[in-house]
């Protein structure tokens, strides 16, 4: 009789907060009554990236922001602009790639604060609302297309957009596509499917094309599957922020560590970093925290994507 071990549990510890003087107190913004049910929010952080320096970049949804935080934990904005900015990762080592609700993709120069399109529509038509995105290590990006949708309407989307500029739709039927993710050989994409509370896995083909999607894994709780990221291992780190949850699930998608918040349920997204990439950095949304856990093995290296030229191409062959 085979049993299960019992996953390791470990709670948070508190890396930094927002300064007071970022938070944006009592103010109402379409984001907040569109997706915290009418609740001003003060903050509401996302999209954990390092920088080779061993900063980290964070972005702040409702009020437009991205900021630096250094290995000290101070805080510096970097960029604010007319947007709801959610996932990031860097293009190349001055510019980051967002992933904006409202504009589509962006790049933003972190030595200016210059935002700027990358991709605002697909063939003339605008997106749902994009979420997150991964580069692979031939600089393809993909990318979630999230907007409203869930259960009530799985039209949630994944796009790849080739270094050339050619943009193809991988995926359609996504009840809310969030975080996505790559396997360390490249030939599994990741897809939190945060209302049907889940994580997909989707084969990538030689030719380009997905086939025989599966779920991977299925959570519970009021809102599902978020950020990910994966380390050296190949186990994939889910957080789950209506558990205030992130788990660490080996190649069987068996949780081998629970990461317990003890600052908030609003576990978003999460990132590997410090001197040897064994430190997980997680954002706590609505405290406007960043959060860290000490684990057993490093993080892949997350790729860039220097060799992503114009966009906007008509899609091409699988």
């Amino acid at each position: 009789m085979f049993l299960l071990q019992a996953p390791q549990v470990q709670d948070a510890e508190v890396f930094t907060r927002m300064p007071e003087h970022f938070r944006r107190r009592g103010v109402a913004t379409d984001w907040a009554k569109a997706n915290r049910g009418g609740v001003p929010v003060d903050s509401f952080l996302e999209g954990p990236v390092f920088d080779a320096a061993g900063n980290l970049y964070v972005t702040d949804i409702p009020f437009g922001r991205i900021f630096r935080i250094d290995p000290a934990g101070g805080w510096t904005l970097v960029a604010e602009y007319d947007g709801e900015p959610n996932g990031m990762k860097f293009l190349n080592e001055r510019e980051l790639v967002i992933t904006d609700y409202r504009n589509g993709l962006m790049r933003c120069d972190i030595s200016t604060g210059s935002v700027t399109s990358l991709l605002e529509r697909r063939n003339s038509e605008r997106f749902k609302g994009v979420n997150d995105l991964v580069f692979d290590s031939r600089g393809n990006l993909y990318f979630t297309d999230q907007g409203q949708t869930g259960l009530h309407d799985p039209t949630g989307r994944v796009f790849r957009l080739r270094p050339n500029g050619c943009l193809d739709m991988l995926l359609d039927t996504i009840p809310s596509p969030n975080g996505v993710a790559l396997s360390p050989d490249e030939k599994v994409l990741y897809v939190a499917v945060t209302r049907g509370n889940a994580v997909w896995r989707a084969p990538l083909h030689a030719d380009g094309s997905v086939s025989k999607v599966s779920a991977y894994f299925t959570s519970y709780g009021p809102s599902g599957p978020d950020g990910l990221a994966v380390d050296t291992q190949g186990r994939l780190v889910v957080a789950n922020p209506g558990l205030g949850y992130a788990w660490v699930l080996n190649t069987r998608a068996e949780p081998v560590w629970v990461l317990r918040s003890q600052t908030g349920s609003s576990l978003t997204n999460v990132a590997f970093g410090g001197d040897d990439a064994r430190t997980l950095y997680c954002t706590e949304s609505t405290s406007g925290s960043i959060l860290r856990f000490r684990l057993d093995v490093p993080g892949l290296p997350v790729a860039r994507g220097d060799g992503l030229q114009g966009v906007g191409a008509p899609p091409g062959p699988g």
